[in-house]
């Protein structure tokens, strides 16, 4: 029960196929292209512009919104965990200098 049980390979069924050959292709050169002439100057590559749609324009409105929104959120939730510690510390507190208080007094 305790022993493991090693699966058997399964052997393959039927008779392997002999693969096809592959023979090389010849590559034929094509016309070839002419050098640019030297009078021409070579463009200048620019640096690529970032069009704004008014549909790109609004995702990212919308994108921005979005995060802000989740951000407060998160920093709210913290400040107010924090806040809800910091009341109940206190109250523990006033209730433990209370209770010593009152036995300093007897």
């Amino acid at each position: 029960m305790f022993r493991p049980k090693l699966p058997t390979m399964p052997q393959p069924t039927g008779t392997p196929s002999r693969s096809t050959v592959v023979e090389p292709t010849t590559i034929t050169p094509g016309t070839p292209i002419p050098p640019p002439s030297p009078g021409a100057p070579a463009p200048v590559a620019s640096r690529a512009t970032v069009q704004l749609t008014p549909g790109t324009a609004l995702a990212l409105v919308g994108g921005g919104t979005a995060v802000v929104l989740v951000l407060g959120t998160v920093l709210v939730s913290m400040l107010l965990a924090v806040a809800v510690t910091a009341a109940s510390v206190a109250v523990c507190a006033v209730v433990l200098r209370s209770l010593l208080a009152s036995q300093h007094r007897r």
